[in-house]
């Protein structure tokens, strides 16, 4: 099998410099589904599309004119089942001169043809560089990912490659059935300091009405403090917060949070409304993983209790 890492090159006229400035304006040519700073050494930024993917990257390396590396801190595909694929990649952009061309070669060290997600991760690189990157430093504009909107690329690949028929539970999960509404039940997910308080002294500030509303919990005299933001929400189906930031400070990874997903389905079962609650990244290897279920429990009865 072959094992080489993956790369692909562009040619291009303009300059290093030039090339090496559009590889750094990561949101013109990937997505602009991404929080944080991309052009700063050791800045870490989190990027994300729907449930799909998710990824925290750090900075590692900018040589400019020459050379730019990831690293890939954490990840998370919903399609495969290794947990381990792409973390601790390095993802390499080195920028040469070729005659009168700059050429721009792209390689993740770690993504071989033995990953899970290769066939996928091939096609998505290679649309991503050799198009919209390509397209960036040419023309001035790329095609990522817009903002909070279907890709048409990253669909086309979830279509190619059935990806929505080979999702996984990946997390803690807790269901029930309620009376209420599927509008009531989302309302009041919403609302989260109606059922995400009451047990630890909790104190949640900012807001999680609209897409991209962020807000903080913090619990246990701040042994546990989190940032949600609001990336999914589709009316009365289903809501989704990803965890831009967490400081578990009784844990000896106190980050475990960050990058994961806390997720509401809502559907309609035999005349009720039945809700699906899933902590996507939440599962048993974690350190906190024992204690975070149980207070998700808790708080998901009475959740449960609220809504009868």
């Amino acid at each position: 099998m072959n094992s080489k890492n993956f790369t692909t090159t562009i040619l291009v006229d303009q300059t290093p410099q030039e090339v090496f400035k559009a590889v750094n304006n990561v949101r013109g040519w990937w997505s602009e589904n991404i929080d944080g700073n991309t052009d700063k050494l050791n800045a870490m930024f989190l990027y994300h599309y729907k449930d799909v993917h998710t990824c925290k990257i750090k900075i590692t390396e900018l040589i400019p004119g020459k050379k730019v590396v990831w690293q890939v801190l954490e990840n998370h595909f919903n399609f495969i089942n290794d947990d381990t694929e792409w973390k601790g990649d390095d993802i390499v952009f080195d920028i040469s001169k070729k005659g009168k061309q700059t050429q721009l070669q792209f390689t993740q060290i770690g993504l071989t043809s033995a990953d899970e997600c290769y066939d996928v991760c091939y096609d998505a690189w290679t649309g991503f560089v050799t198009n919209s990157l390509d397209k960036l430093i040419t023309t001035g504009k790329g095609e990522p990912t817009p903002k909070d909107k279907d890709g048409v690329f990253n669909e086309e690949l979830i279509e190619k490659w059935k990806l929505n028929d080979r999702k996984k539970t990946n997390g803690f999960t807790f269901g029930f059935q309620t009376s209420e509404s599927a509008k009531n039940v989302f309302n009041t997910l919403l609302d989260v300091r109606s059922w995400w308080t009451g047990l630890y002294g909790e104190q949640i500030k900012g807001d999680s009405s609209i897409l991209n509303d962020e807000f903080t919990f913090k619990a246990g005299n701040g042994a546990h403090y989190t940032k949600q933001k609001l990336i999914e929400a589709e009316s009365n189906k289903r809501i989704v917060w990803l965890v831009t930031e967490s400081n578990l400070n009784f844990l000896k990874k106190p980050d475990e949070w960050t990058g994961t997903k806390i997720c509401f389905d809502i559907s309609n079962q035999s005349g009720k409304t039945k809700v699906t609650f899933r902590h996507e990244g939440l599962v048993p290897k974690i350190e906190c993983y024992d204690g975070c279920a149980g207070a998700w429990t808790q708080y998901l009865e009475n959740l449960e209790k609220h809504l009868k």
